[in-house]
């Protein structure tokens, strides 16, 4: 390790090292953290020979598509050198030890990265600019292990604090966890501008002008259409009143989006795996329910039929069901970054909202908690990049539950509705109207489709 770089502090006793800060105590460094100077200032060097035009700048874009931020260098000096030389850039102005220097010293911060002399020694220090795309990630590869580092010291603390409840301690570790299995934890870039936006806003625009899927299919043509999908970081409140078939609709749009490819855990506090399983099999199989669901209901060719769902179907299905050996919000939180870890996360189905429990005082209400509940699934999606498709009961005047918050939540929200549950002979009798009150994505609709509750499912119009 270099040990003539202006300005080096002992790190034993800083209490700001690593990219993130944070004000831990001494002992937490009796170690010196993961990180390479010299790889830092080679970076630095091949950062300032290649950012000029000429047939090295192609070294310099090369060091950013690493992914490399400021935060990203262990010594502050190099994260306020990193800073400069990135906002240059995007003024579209050279990049060099001297322009660097005159950006630094309008900041007033030249003196403290010690002077346009440390600008050269960083030149001088790297061999070759095309090395930097490979100091780039020795650096990043140090961050990372620091930011691990810090994690853990974060779960440590809590443990010992003795705050919180076990609840607490276990979505703390998932959370740390599954930050670290992404990238690194607590690292923040400055959000993107309008114009680094607008490349992706054409793409998605052309999508939808193309008629391209741009959600998840819930599996109906008609709703696909008008809603454009389930879109990640977004929640689908489907509502209805008990026995109309919102259970039968979610397992359906799960299955549906599953065979797309697409990962997705399918959580019930009503039902148990069997009886999942056992919808889904007379649902793609055709097989009468309660068929299945009685001694000796099976035909021979019943059994042929649930024989080759096994290698057709259900081996092939990227879909996982969890039941909670109790109700808690934080358990189905912990199931869902488990599986966004293990494969992925697009799609999480929550059956249904007020049976999910949180942590509540005497003084919070109903309505109070269930809002913690949908605030809680829709912080999830955003967190996952998945979308969260969520049951709720409806009151018998048919009204959703403790309303306001979960609609406010939601980006969708589905009404499901049977007109022949109260009148078994009316002209309408096995259809099923998913009335769709509320649609970000467009306008509010009602689209018809057809229950066939006996296979447990419903269908478009048009496959009846």
């Amino acid at each position: 390790m270099s040990t003539t770089i202006p300005g080096q502090y002992d790190n034993a006793a800083h209490n700001d090292a690593g990219p993130h800060g944070g004000g831990q105590s001494a002992a937490a460094f009796t170690r010196v953290p993961p990180q390479d100077l010299d790889a830092e200032q080679s970076v630095i060097g091949a950062l300032l020979l290649s950012g000029s035009p000429g047939s090295t700048s192609r070294f310099f874009a090369e060091i950013l598509e690493t992914g490399l931020v400021a935060g990203e260098y262990y010594r502050p000096a190099h994260q306020t050198i990193h800073r400069a030389v990135c906002d240059l850039h995007t003024a579209g102005e050279p990049v060099d030890a001297i322009t660097v220097a005159d950006a630094l010293a309008r900041r007033g911060e030249l003196a403290r990265i010690g002077g346009a002399p440390y600008l050269h020694t960083c030149v001088q220090a790297v061999p070759t600019a095309a090395n930097g795309p490979h100091y780039a990630e020795i650096v990043r590869a140090k961050a990372y292990r620091r930011a691990v580092i810090e994690s853990a010291q974060r779960i440590v603390e809590f443990a010992y604090s003795e705050a919180g409840d076990e609840g607490e301690v276990r979505d703390l570790v998932e959370r740390q966890l599954t930050e670290i299995v992404a990238g690194i934890p607590g690292l923040h870039e400055a959000p993107p501008a309008v114009g680094d936006l607008y490349l992706d806003f054409v793409a998605d625009l052309e999508d939808v002008q193309d008629g391209r899927q741009i959600g998840l299919t819930y599996g109906f043509a008609d709703l696909d259409t008008i809603t454009s999908g389930m879109r990640p970081g977004n929640v689908t409140v489907v509502g209805a009143a008990s026995g109309v078939g919102k259970s039968t609709f979610a397992l359906n749009a799960a299955v549906a989006a599953a065979k797309t490819g697409a990962p997705v855990m399918f959580s019930s506090l009503e039902m148990s795996a069997t009886e999942l399983m056992q919808k889904i099999a007379a649902a793609e199989g055709r097989i009468a329910l309660h068929h299945l669901t009685h001694q000796g209901g099976l035909t021979q060719e019943g059994w042929e039929t649930v024989r080759r769902l096994g290698p057709d179907l259900f081996q092939a299905l990227p879909l996982r069901v969890y039941r909670p050996d109790g109700a808690a919000l934080g358990d189905i939180a912990a199931a869902a970054r488990a599986c966004a870890r293990d494969g992925g996360l697009a799609l999480l189905v929550v059956d249904y909202l007020q049976l999910v429990e949180v942590e509540q005082s005497r003084s919070i209400t109903r309505e109070q908690a269930v809002a913690s509940v949908s605030r809680g699934l829709k912080n999830l999606s955003v967190q996952l990049d998945c979308h969260v498709l969520a049951l709720s009961q409806l009151n018998d005047d048919g009204l959703m539950r403790e309303s306001r918050a979960i609609k406010n939540d939601a980006s969708i929200v589905i009404k499901v509705e049977r007109p022949d549950m109260d009148e078994p002979e009316s002209p309408r009798a096995g259809e099923v109207d998913l009335v769709i009150e509320k649609n970000r994505f467009g306008p509010t609709a009602r689209v018809t489709v057809a229950a066939q509750l006996h296979y447990s499912r419903f269908v478009d119009m048009a496959h009846t």
